[in-house]
């Protein structure tokens, strides 16, 4: 088994989810199901590719807000 960061934004009518260290997106019109399509999203991505040129080595996400003014 192995994990892989997922981040999941609310966007208009959906929650988009997305999976940088595969570049795989998938949406759902709640949470839970935006969840459970990103998670079928890479299984998908792991049949058709595979791991073995992926880095077995998982990094800690660093995430934070930056205030821009406006433009």
């Amino acid at each position: 088994m192995r994990q892989f960061l997922v981040a999941i934004t609310k966007e208009d009518d959906f929650f988009i989810a997305r999976c940088p260290e595969l570049n795989v997106t998938s949406q759902g019109e709640t949470l839970e199901e935006a969840e459970e399509n990103i998670k079928e999203a890479i299984e998908l991505y792991i049949e058709s590719f595979g791991t073995e040129d992926l880095s077995q080595q998982i990094s800690k996400p660093y995430l934070t807000l930056v205030e821009v003014s406006n433009v």
